[in-house]
């Protein structure tokens, strides 16, 4: 249901204005107004005027905003782990905490541009192991002297080691060596021993040829070839431990520091939070104005709380509501235990106008109902049912998954109960197991008695729909258009009657009553709805006919059981007749899932809603921690 608002004005002493929006954020009940439009007379206007800091509470604020900034940014150099609570008084430690927070970020940065290069480091090194691990079997204890130098390769193309030994035999007159092996990295690591006096010749070359030389670090020059290995495995394993030890040190600085700097960031968000608010709050020379709206059963309580905090000192007054404040008033929906998950299927629609219905109740009552007639089966329903339970136990703290799981849960039972009704237990195999039978229709062969039954399920909802119009246009004192929808039923119903009359439903000497019936409401409908009534008119005729999707889909649902059944039954076998009905009844459970949730919501949201919901609400804010 959408709650009733009142308009309310509270007004007092300057220097009370902090308290009295902390009190109001507490609560979270309020919903302050940026305007005074509807609120004050035109004359008063130039008494009030929007507050202003003052500029010792605008040093503060922009100080506060600083602050938080190098909070946030700090925290972007901790790593994001559990850590205790801090129930220091944040006023008490913010100066503090000012001076030191440049240091602490200074800290971190450091540690954190440290692990980078270490990581960085430790990168090459194992590019250079798998190379050295590659290319270790393949010379040996060969050494690098004035005379001889190597120079490694890496391969991407195996088929190009013909071209690179063509190209390093006219380079050196045939005077080299080329080992290739297999890295474990999968690549193909490559080693060219030569005399020194071609080794600048001989880079150049591989250079312009685009064959990628490895560069061994510096730190290796000095050694020998058979302990840069083990170098190499040795640097890897010290830097290691560095990167644990910046870690550690970054994890001991997190536990200490950030629990504090996390509540004095919550303590700042609530600062600025409330000067914000000032922005919204009017003022007079002495006293402030605060502007909104709140819920009509929270005044009293509201009243209550500021005569104990502020004995007289800050008063509320509630104000007269007119009418073209209805265009303005906040909408809020809340409804009870059972109604409140269908709130989920609601919030994709636009929110429905202050002076309009909330359609939740609806969507709560006629959905379940219409998942039910559609699916209809009960094996189908009782899986559903357990599927439900489930998603309601295992996701507790995840509200939308639950509300999920509570509306497949009544949805679930609706499909027993029409289950029971067709006599359908995963399709004719609860009629073949235990002699379950058709307590209403049997869906299968009754095809036009389930699509008078959807169509009269259509006309009743479409005209229940136009009804609820009919009270709107009511409560919006819109006479002509409460009273068109008036007409469209009867006109609906009369149209009904006919038809049943031509088809010998009803007896004929009806007919002329009934015809006479629709000459004298058409001019009416003219009048009240203009010359565009008649269009609506066929539009709710072709909207109740929609409705025969709910025996179509059903039809499609109960065909796909049987066979199912059938096709396990022509196997011949039990096992495989198992799997094969199996997987037909799981893809007929998931289109039974979804496609009467899709064409139930189509039939809420385009051929009921539009009968009686104005959208254009808006938005109920109050204002919270």
């Amino acid at each position: 249901m959408i709650v009733k608002m009142s308009k309310v004005e509270i007004a007092g002493l300057k220097e009370l204005l902090e308290d009295t929006l902390d009190l109001l954020r507490d609560m979270g009940l309020f919903h302050i107004e940026t305007e005074t439009m509807g609120f004050i007379e035109k004359a008063e206007e130039e008494y009030i005027e929007t507050f202003s800091l003052d500029q010792k509470a605008l040093s503060k604020k922009l100080l506060l905003e600083d602050l938080r900034l190098r909070i946030d940014e700090l925290f972007s150099y901790l790593p994001a782990v559990p850590t205790r609570k801090s129930y220091i008084e944040p006023e008490d430690v913010v100066e503090i905490l000012r001076g030191l927070v440049s240091r602490h970020i200074k800290y971190c940065e450091g540690l954190k541009n440290k692990k980078e290069l270490l990581q960085k480091e430790a990168s090459e090194l194992s590019r250079y192991k798998v190379f050295m691990e590659a290319i270790e079997p393949l010379i040996g204890t060969l050494e690098k002297t004035e005379e001889i130098d190597f120079t490694g390769l890496t391969i991407k193309d195996p088929e190009s080691i013909p071209h690179i030994r063509r190209l390093l035999f006219r380079l050196t007159d045939g005077r080299y060596e080329l080992f290739t092996n297999r890295a474990s990295d999968g690549t193909l690591a490559g080693v060219i021993v030569t005399e020194r006096a071609f080794s600048e010749t001989l880079r150049k070359a591989l250079s312009e040829e685009r064959i990628p030389e490895i560069s061994l670090p510096a730190s290796l020059e000095g050694l020998a070839f058979s302990e840069r290995l083990k170098w190499i495995k040795d640097r890897i394993e010290e830097i290691s431990k560095e990167m644990s030890s910046a870690d550690d040190e970054l994890l001991k600085f997190t536990m200490r520091w950030r629990p504090l700097y996390e509540r004095v960031r919550e303590w700042i968000d609530d600062r600025l939070s409330l000067m914000r608010a000032t922005a919204r709050v009017f003022e007079t020379r002495l006293c402030f104005i605060i502007y909104g709206w709140i819920p009509a059963e929270a005044v009293p309580v509201l009243e209550m709380k500021l005569k104990e905090r502020f004995s007289g000192a800050v008063t509320l007054v509630e104000k007269e509501m007119y009418e073209e404040d209805l265009e303005r008033v906040p909408v809020m929906l809340k409804n009870p235990p059972y109604f409140e998950p269908f709130e989920l299927m609601v919030r994709i629609l636009p929110l429905p106008r202050y002076t309009s219905f909330d359609p939740t109740p609806f969507i709560g009552i006629f959905f379940p109902i219409f998942f039910g007639m559609i699916l209809g089966d009960s094996g189908y329903g009782m899986l559903l049912l357990g599927l439900s339970v489930f998603l309601i136990k295992r996701f507790r703290s995840k509200k939308t998954i639950k509300d999920i799981g509570k509306i497949l849960l009544v949805c679930s039972i609706y499909s027993v109960f029409f289950g029971i009704l067709y006599g359908e237990f995963f399709g004719e195999l609860g009629h073949e197991l235990f002699g379950m039978e058709t307590l209403c229709v049997e869906r299968r062969t009754a095809v036009i008695p389930m699509l008078y039954f959807a169509l009269t399920v259509g006309a009743s909802h479409v005209m229940i729909g136009l009804f609820l119009g009919f009270i709107g246009g009511l409560k919006r004192r819109a006479k002509k258009e409460a009273l068109a929808r008036l007409i469209d039923i009867f006109l609906i119903l009369s149209i009904i009657l006919a038809v049943s009359a031509f088809c010998g439903i009803v007896p004929e000497r009806f007919t002329t009553p009934i015809l006479s019936l629709v000459l004298i409401l058409t001019p009416l409908l003219l009048l009240t709805g203009g010359l565009l009534a008649p269009l609506e008119l066929m539009k709710s005729i072709g909207n109740i006919i929609s409705y025969a999707r709910i025996m179509a889909i059903g039809l499609t649902s109960v065909l796909l059981a049987f066979v199912a059944n059938r096709l396990a039954g022509m196997t011949g076998n039990i096992i495989a007749g198992a799997v094969v009905a199996g997987l037909l009844h799981l893809l007929n459970i998931i289109l039974g899932v979804f496609s009467p949730a899709i064409h139930s919501m189509r039939l809420h949201y385009v051929e009921f809603f539009s009968k009686f919901i104005e959208p254009g609400g808006r938005r109920f804010e109050p204002f919270k921690k």
